[in-house]
Formats: structure tokens, C-alpha cells, sequence
């Protein structure tokens, strides 16, 4: 029986082809021809040399990276607010609560305290000064960790432009430091709502496009650190990438509705070589992850193995009217293909597959 049998991450994946069984005479690697009079091979394929990639499909979403909840620090109504699907960069507020703007700057240090004249020195008056040169103010400003004399004029001429009282203080009711720039995912809180200390309003995340994917755990062997992939987009569009991030924790899922149990996945996350056109997020999209790659090989259509009687694998290799089974060892298999190696075989060369 002419068999094809793909194996996979451990997984033998069989598929059957009507065919008479094979016995090699001799009991060497190779029988001799087709007697005259017998019937003709129904079709051939040729042995290519390729590179053969073992591969599995999953299913992923488009995001952005990262995220992050911006809370109040401030009792007041909320008089304006940033759009979802707005990026907000540095020196642009988030939102205005009571027409006072809470402003974004880059760092990643949380403002935890009043930053001020008498303030203790620390990384996150550093933190302040560098954004406030970086927004034009202070040119005599020295960044380090100290809240000089110039920092509070630096800081009083930023208020002033921004409509609010010129203190010369910084708290958290005035600025959020973020990394970098960032998207608005959703809005918490409306116009006209009213705000208190420590209240959700805002969800933020990167701008950097990215896929993420839900890895089920029993393939966690696909996901490897700078591993290529390819991303299929909506619309049709295709995009290569790299696993940046393989998470170490799992997840358990609850089962879903007709199903008995729930899955336990591991996240991974992809970073794309391009900016894709869509700008949706969470857009579902198909990754292929590749779980073995065998370069310059000898391959065969898997349909062209023969299972021989006396155990492993041949090719019928066709020459004119003549054929021959030829032992053959079999290797990786991908995109329905698979690698072979045998006495007399060669890139060219026509082996017998089953009629379509």
C-alpha cells in the first residue's frame, strides 16, 4: 500500500494513497525495471532541491505594545479628552479636568511625590528636567537630580504656557511619565464626568505595532527568540517578523461554550519588519511558525513514498517507459513535501505519484 506519513513536533500525521505494495528483489537498494507489458506510472513528479520548512498555522491579533492605566490624581470635571485611537507624544495632555491639562513626558519612573524647591535629590527631578529641555524650557537648565533655582523658573515659564498656576511645583494632577509616546485605547471617563483621586481614565498603550499570540502550550516548541515568521494579515496582506518575547508563565483559559475543557497557553509577541496598512487593533491574523527548517535537501511530493513490505520507505523512479523502486531514508517533511536520500538520486529526476 503506497502510504505518505508526516511527522511533525512528535506528531505522525498519516494519510493513505491506494497503491500496490512494493518488495525490493535482491535485497539490495533497488529492484529492476518494470517488466514490458506492465502498466505505465499514472503520473510523475520531479526531485527538486529546496530548502523544506515544517511549519503550523496559529491564530494571533494585531496590537500595539504595551500597556498602561492613567489614574486621577485630582477631584474635578473632566472638560476635555484625548479620542480613542489618538497618539499622544510628549508635552501633549492626556486630558483636562477642570480645563487643567494632565500632561504626557517620557520616563519610566512614576511621579510619586510633589517635585519642588527643598525637594530631596533623586532620579525623578533628573526625570523632569530632561523633558522640560527637551520642551524648549530652561536653556541654562543643568539636568541632574537636584531642583535648582533654574529648574523652578524652567518649570513656572512651562506652567504659564500651559494655563496653569505658575507654582513652580510639579505633582501628579499635572504630568504622567510614560516611557514614550503613546495610543489611546480607550477613554475610562467622558466629558462632563467627574473625577477623583486614584480613579481609572484613561487606557494607554505603545505605538508600535505588533502581533500577539495565545500559544498553546503543547506547542511551545514553535516559539523560538528571533525566530522568523510570517504574519497574514486582513486583506490579504503578508508581512515577515520576529518572535521578540516568549512568555515563561502559563495561562489556563475557562473552556469554551460546547467545549469540555479550556486551554493553557504561553504569550508570545511578535514584532513586524513593516508597518502594516491596516490600523485596526486587534485585528485577527495567522501566523506561521516554523518548527524545523532543512536547507538544500532532495524533496518529493510525500504521495511519491512508497511503504515497501519488507519495512521503511522507496520511490518508484521513472526512466522512459522503464521504472524502478528505490530505497529511499526519509527526513524533515513540510508544505507537503518531504526529504529524502537514496543510491542514484538526484535533483531532476522522475519519481511515480498516484493520478490526481
Amino acid at each position: 500500500m503506497r502510504k505518505a506519513w508526516a511527522f511533525g513536533g512528535g506528531v505522525v500525521l498519516a494519510a493513505a494513497v491506494a497503491w500496490t505494495a512494493v518488495t525490493l528483489s535482491g535485497g539490495g537498494d533497488e529492484a529492476g525495471t518494470t517488466p514490458s507489458g506492465a502498466q505505465a506510472v499514472p503520473a510523475t513528479a520531479t526531485i527538486t532541491r529546496q530548502d523544506l520548512v515544517d511549519a503550523k498555522t496559529v491564530d494571533g491579533a494585531l496590537t500595539y505594545s504595551g500597556s498602561h492605566q492613567v489614574t486621577g490624581a485630582i477631584a474635578g470635571t473632566v472638560t476635555w479628552v484625548a479620542a480613542e485611537g489618538a497618539m499622544i507624544r510628549r508635552g501633549r495632555p492626556l486630558l483636562k479636568v477642570d480645563r487643567k491639562p494632565l500632561v504626557l513626558m517620557y520616563g519610566g519612573l512614576p511621579l510619586y511625590r510633589e517635585l519642588s524647591q527643598g525637594a530631596g535629590n533623586g532620579p525623578d527631578i533628573e526625570q523632569l528636567e530632561r523633558n522640560l529641555r527637551a520642551l524648549g524650557y530652561g536653556d541654562s537648565l543643568t539636568v541632574d537630580e537636584r531642583f535648582s533655582y533654574a529648574t523652578y523658573l524652567a518649570v513656572r515659564q512651562w506652567q504659564d504656557d500651559l494655563g496653569l498656576t505658575r507654582t513652580g511645583r510639579v505633582d501628579a494632577a499635572q504630568v504622567v511619565f510614560l516611557p514614550a509616546a503613546v495610543r489611546v485605547t480607550e477613554a475610562k471617563i467622558e466629558v462632563g464626568g467627574r473625577t477623583g483621586p486614584g480613579q481609572h481614565l484613561l487606557t494607554v498603550s505603545g505605538v508600535r505595532r505588533l502581533v500577539h499570540v495565545d500559544l498553546d502550550t503543547d506547542d511551545q516548541a514553535l516559539a523560538k527568540k528571533e525566530a522568523e515568521v510570517t504574519v497574514k494579515l486582513p486583506g490579504g496582506e503578508q508581512i515577515t517578523g520576529k518572535i521578540t518575547t516568549v512568555g515563561t508563565v502559563a495561562r489556563s483559559t475557562q473552556p469554551a461554550q460546547g467545549q469540555d475543557s479550556g486551554r493553557t497557553t504561553i504569550d508570545v509577541d511578535i514584532t513586524l519588519d513593516k508597518t502594516p496598512r491596516t490600523k485596526l487593533d486587534q485585528a485577527p491574523v495567522e501566523v506561521e511558525l516554523e518548527s524545523e527548517r532543512r536547507k538544500d535537501v532532495l524533496a518529493v511530493p510525500v504521495e511519491a513514498l512508497l511503504a515497501l513490505r519488507e519495512g521503511g520507505y522507496g520511490v518508484e523512479v521513472v526512466e522512459g517507459a522503464a521504472t524502478r523502486i528505490v530505497a529511499v531514508k526519509v527526513g524533515a517533511f513540510g508544505g507537503g513535501k518531504v526529504e529524502i536520500s537514496g543510491t542514484g538520486l538526484a535533483e531532476g529526476v522522475k519519481v511515480g505519484v498516484p493520478a490526481p
